[in-house]
């Protein structure tokens, strides 16, 4: 039996909340946007007469109004995107206890045993929950009803707003191969511009390229997206309240000012870096890759990774893989507006193994040691509050290399 799993995404989930009490706006072009004098000015999301005249998330408030004049700025309420997203899913919870959130406005359904208490029609069944969540909250949603995960969320996107869309696996061919190989699930710009290299722009491409070459092309994720692209992705929806371990772990910041010596940013990596390794340890997990994200003031991007030594989960070891990235790669000097670190291919620190060094044998120890110290770090802050122990500031560089530590 084919499994049945929706994808249900509510459509400009801030914005649509914000219009609840303000019904005048829904005809005019209106956004959410953070707050400019914090330097969070972007547009977090926008109604559909905005979209319709080319304003788009994450862009400048600049940018926006200079496709929209009229353009109508609304402050962000996350408590109240909180609260609703909290009712929506409640909604969900009246078809099947099989949910998995996918950020605040998104989630994963599998219905495949509950369906039949429904009536059995996927599309019926989807079409009735938009219409619970219209009626009851006043919120629209968009389902992609399918067989895995990946084309759920393919359907979710393919029409907007407040529709269903159904890919199975007798249309997929014909629904989602033509799409851009971007639609597709974890295709980032990164691994875009090397499929484009190789003549790959659409998810059809993609399916029908060799697997190996992928994964030459762009190691384990290579091999994952051809799966995707094929149909042949079949993780679970996690049950209502299951722990399921995180595929990635990320923290980022954007500065009151830019950043332009090192100093300055090595302050900042620190930071970041100590957020993500409490995240690693709290879900019992380490990193065997970082990826660094840098972000200058005309918001171009850079993004950058490399395997780490062994598997990680101190702020130390991701601390000095970020600053060795981004001394590879950032030209020194030049201005930083913001910073993300992501951990990447991750494990269980069970799993955890490393490969002994017979002429540096005191590294592993010297790396117990730093868990230990850190992990002392985390039993504070869990009684005395986040603030109670911080990174302290960086001590000057020669120090740090004169004995081999980076200190915290």
């Amino acid at each position: 039996m084919d499994r049945v799993i929706y994808h249900c995404d509510c459509n400009s989930f801030y914005c649509s909340v914000e219009l609840l009490s303000r019904p005048e706006l829904r005809r005019v072009p209106a956004a959410v946007c953070g707050d400019p004098s914090s330097r969070h000015g972007i547009i977090l999301a926008k109604n559909e007469p905005a979209k319709k005249l080319g304003v788009r998330t994450a862009e400048t408030i600049w940018q926006a109004r200079r496709k929209c004049p009229e353009l109508v700025l609304l402050p962000a309420h996350h408590g109240l995107y909180r609260e609703y997203s909290r009712k929506v899913n409640a909604v969900y919870y009246r078809f099947t206890d099989l949910i998995e959130p996918f950020g605040i406005d998104e989630s994963w359904l599998d219905v495949t045993h509950t369906l039949h208490l429904f009536g059995g029609d996927p599309r019926a069944l989807a079409d009735r929950i938009r219409n619970t969540v219209r009626e009851e909250l006043g919120l629209t949603i968009s389902v992609g009803v399918s067989f895995n995960k990946v084309f759920a969320k393919l359907g979710s996107d393919y029409k907007k707003p407040d529709a269903t869309t159904v890919i199975t696996p007798e249309n997929y061919r014909r629904v989602v191969w033509p799409l851009p190989v971007t639609d597709l699930l974890f295709v980032g710009r990164a691994a875009a511009k090397v499929l484009a290299q190789y003549g790959v722009s659409t998810i059809g491409e993609l399916a029908g390229f060799d697997r190996a070459a992928l994964e030459e092309l762009l190691g384990r994720q290579g091999g994952q997206l051809w799966e995707y692209a094929n149909g042949l992705e079949n993780s679970p929806v996690a049950p209502a309240g299951a722990y399921t371990p995180p595929k990635s772990v990320g923290n980022g910041e954007t500065f009151p000012r830019n950043l332009t010596r090192r100093d300055e940013v090595g302050r900042g990596v620190a930071v970041l870096a100590d957020e993500v390794a409490v995240r690693l340890r709290r879900h019992g997990m380490k990193a065997g890759t970082l990826q660094v994200t840098i972000r200058d003031p005309n918001f171009k991007d850079i993004c950058r990774q490399r395997p780490l030594d062994a598997p990680a989960n101190t702020a130390r070891e991701l601390y000095r893989a970020a600053m060795d990235i981004i001394a590879r790669s950032w030209k020194p000097n030049a201005p930083i507006r913001a910073i993300t670190l992501t951990a990447l291919s991750l494990i269980p620190e069970g799993e955890a193994a490393e490969q002994l060094d017979l002429f540096q044998g005191a590294g592993p120890p010297k790396r117990e040691r730093v868990e230990k110290l850190e992990r002392a770090m985390d039993a504070i802050r869990s009684k005395y509050g986040r603030g109670a122990v911080t990174v302290a500031s960086l001590a000057p560089e020669q120090t740090a290399e004169d004995d081999g530590e980076v200190p915290f």
